[in-house]
């Protein structure tokens, strides 16, 4: 499966550019989200800036809390400067916290973006935001009636598309895709990993000869199954691939494997263990497995409450060929049972071969 590398400059930059000082549509197709009750998501959009910027700056203008979240959205080490250079053109994955109303989503409470003088809401949109909203959305979410009337100082939610709905019935990544010039349905499908029917569907596009440069798709990018409680504070962790996400209060590090499609998530490194609860199943550390003839038992990630880390060990049967999994809840304060299903299964297996043993001495005796 192919996947875009949104971290490196577009060599279409120029391209770009252009693109985001044309003339863009009158109103934004809201992204569909129908999911009732929703707690905030994450969804993504593909900023591309108009000039060079830094890490810190999109920190600023996205009102992100931690830069470490903007790092692991672009799979970039927690020691990255925030000062690194980002160039004009590039395309830098930006996390949004999203929640849906009235069929349709839209980021919950943040980008916050403080009026200067000489803004209007239409170079609000473009400038500053690439084209992800217009001076309508603006205007709507604000409660703006006049949107020739904004004052100095003002500050306004930027409402950026966004879902958090499951496709197929899959949990997935929503991803605010800025159309380039030249592009196909078929050309971002391929790049995204997504299909084109999907695409279509989830955009309400009818004619993929209907797509538009300067367009933003919603791209739902497949998300890494997991553990996790529906009980815990993390539960709508949901993180694709190329990314990873700190979380637990920093103290576990979760990355998406592109082989299993698996979290994976360990201690983070470099936090002081003394200020993270301990993370096992039984002897068994977060993270790590142990390996027996016949199975293999790895402790993963559960979840985290107000006090604890939750693991839960599970165990994949490697003999006769066969896979399974068995997983058993755990905390930071307990150790966990251990559910042998492999062994169970090997159990009766054997127990199997000797009935037939028996039953074949008899028949022996009996002829």
């Amino acid at each position: 499966m192919k996947f875009p590398s949104p971290f490196l400059p577009s060599l279409l930059s120029l391209v770009l550019v252009s693109l985001l000082h044309s003339p863009l549509p009158s109103t934004a197709a809201p992204f569909v989200c129908t999911t009732p009750k929703t707690p905030t998501c994450q969804s993504l959009i593909g900023y591309i800036p108009i000039n060079r910027t830094t890490y810190a700056a999109l920190k600023s203008l996205f009102t992100i809390k931690s830069i470490r979240t903007l790092f692991s959205a672009n799979d970039l080490l927690p020691s990255t400067r925030s000062s690194t250079s980002i160039p004009a053109g590039s395309v830098v994955r930006v996390p949004i916290p999203c929640s849906c109303l009235a069929g349709s989503g839209s980021s919950s409470g943040r980008p916050i973006y403080v009026v200067k003088a000489g803004d209007g809401l239409d170079s609000i949109a473009r400038n500053n935001f690439g084209g992800f909203v217009t001076y309508q959305d603006i205007a709507k979410a604000n409660n703006i009636s006049n949107p020739n009337l904004i004052e100095v100082g003002e500050r306004l939610l930027i409402p950026m598309p966004c879902s958090c709905d499951p496709v197929d019935g899959e949990s997935v990544v929503h991803y605010a895709h800025f159309v380039a010039a030249g592009s196909t349905v078929a050309s971002i499908a391929e790049d995204f990993g997504v299909s084109q029917d999907v695409l279509l569907r989830i955009n309400g596009i009818k004619d993929p000869k209907d797509l538009l440069a300067g367009q933003v798709l919603d791209v739902p990018l497949r998300a890494c199954s997991s553990s996790i409680s529906n009980s815990t504070i993390d539960r709508n962790l949901r993180i694709p691939n190329h990314s990873y996400a700190l979380t637990a209060k920093n103290c576990v590090l979760c990355n998406c494997s592109s082989t299993t499609w698996q979290l994976d998530c360990h201690p983070t490194q470099g936090i002081s263990k003394n200020s993270c609860p301990v993370a096992k199943c039984g002897s068994l550390s977060l993270g790590n497995k142990s390996v027996s003839a016949c199975e293999t038992s790895i402790c993963s990630y559960a979840g985290y409450t107000a006090s604890n880390i939750l693991t839960v060990l599970t165990n994949q049967c490697t003999c006769n060929g066969t896979k399974g999994s068995g997983p058993t809840p755990g905390s930071s304060h307990g150790s966990a049972l251990r559910v042998g299903v492999g062994w169970v299964a090997w159990t009766q297996l054997m127990i199997l071969h000797i009935v037939l043993f028996l039953f074949g001495l008899m028949w022996n005796e009996i002829s």
